[in-house]
């Protein structure tokens, strides 16, 4: 293993610095960034003061190239409210905003989805709020929700972190049919199947070791399909009886750890799963004291976690990089890198798959960071910009997210 990557090829570097990109980047105090990259440099060329007091998440639909930006302020009192905000995104990373709406508090992370119809639809994990909710896009001003899920603890959760249920992500099945959603303060996966008008239906709910809090994940398929015998089935039913192996894998935050789960697509309409793997994802299989694995990324077989306060690199934190076994499934460690920054809360891989940025919420930097399509490889920093105010460590202050306009 080695800790820094080499340079990568020149004929990569020359693809990314062909023409500039945009990103647009949330931050805590209430801003929606702007970003430019050309190659070499990045620039901020717009502040929007807007998406509530708390920005956290955005999640862009590159059809439309409209912009969806969850508030997070708010928790599960019914009188404390959240908002989603849609936005146009025009040349240049401009964004024009189009819509508003009040939403449950606490929101963190979204996911589009589609209905049987080609009707999309945006759901949201509400952190704070011990909730999911969905919307029909594009949303207009003052909608209501389509449908919004209302958690409960039902057992005394093993630290402070979980005093309530708290979903912390919300991700589609490789065949747009299912919704897992982890919840990091009930250790639970909780599952939706979608029908064929955009609306979410309970599935049983997969346990996830007390005290672990699952935050985030990522779905692997091989992408193949398998015979398809049950011709007189729904149209939903043989989409989702022709996938081929499906894993998901999800990263612990309180415990540290990774877990792989084989996926199955059940007669009943549900999925099922069956553990196979868990692991530390960090260098002689222990997580260091008070560090966390945030953020799970996935290109071909290849995963980019983030590690929070681990100072690997000091004053930086860092990003670990993983395989994924085509034999059997296995996922073992690869690399360590800086993340160039301190407490890398998000991770986004271009289309390409030659460059990464990192969003470092304490730090409040994001950071531009060769990869190798090829190997999945990260190199080095390319450019790095401060966006906002430094946040600390351990609170809601700080960076909180960063995509990139494609």
């Amino acid at each position: 293993m080695h800790l820094v990557s080499p340079l990568l090829t020149l004929s990569l570097l020359s693809t990314a610095t062909a023409t500039a990109s945009h990103l647009w980047a949330t931050h805590y105090n209430g801003n929606i960034y702007a970003l430019s990259f050309s190659g070499s440099e990045l620039q901020l060329t717009d502040t929007l003061k807007t998406c509530g007091d708390m920005p956290s998440w955005l999640t862009f639909d590159s059809q439309s190239r409209i912009l969806y930006c969850s508030n997070e302020n708010g928790t599960a009192d019914p009188d404390s409210n959240g908002s989603l905000t849609a936005y146009r995104a025009g040349g240049q990373g401009t964004l024009h905003q189009v819509a508003e709406t009040a939403t449950v508090g606490g929101g963190v992370h979204s996911v589009i989805f589609e209905g049987g119809k080609g009707e999309k639809f945006l759901a949201i994990a509400h952190y704070g709020g011990s909730a999911l909710s969905t919307f029909e896009l594009p949303i207009q001003d003052n909608v209501q929700a389509k449908q919004a899920f209302h958690f409960n603890m039902t057992h005394e959760g093993a630290v402070a972190q979980q005093d309530s249920p708290h979903p912390h992500g919300v991700y589609l099945d490789p065949t747009g049919s299912f919704i897992v959603s982890p919840d990091l303060g009930a250790d639970l996966l909780r599952v939706y199947a979608i029908d064929q008008t955009g609306q979410l239906e309970e599935c049983p709910a997969v346990n996830v070791t007390f005290g672990n809090g699952p935050r985030h994940a990522v779905f692997w398929t091989d992408g193949t399909n398998e015979d398809d015998t049950r011709t007189g089935l729904p149209t939903h039913e043989r989409q989702v009886a022709a996938v081929g192996k499906t894993v998901l894998y999800v990263v612990n935050e309180i415990g540290g750890t990774m877990d792989s789960f084989d996926v199955a697509y059940a007669r009943s309409g549900c999925l099922s799963f069956q553990k196979t793997q868990t692991l530390v994802p960090y260098p002689n299989d222990t997580m260091p004291d008070g560090a966390t694995p945030a953020e799970i990324r996935l290109l071909g077989d290849t995963f980019h976690v983030s590690i929070r306060s681990d100072q690997a690199f000091a004053p930086n934190d860092s990003i670990v990089t993983l395989d994924r076994s085509p034999s059997n499934g296995a996922v073992t460690l690869r690399d360590i890198t800086p993340s160039y920054g301190k407490v890398p809360r998000t991770v986004a891989i271009n289309k390409a798959g030659d460059l990464v940025a990192i969003g470092n919420q304490a730090s409040s930097t994001v950071a531009i960071v060769e990869r190798d399509r090829e190997t999945g490889e990260l190199g080095d920093e390319i450019a790095v910009l401060k966006v906002g105010e430094t946040g600390t460590v351990g609170t809601s202050e700080g960076l909180s997210s960063v995509v990139w306009d494609e």
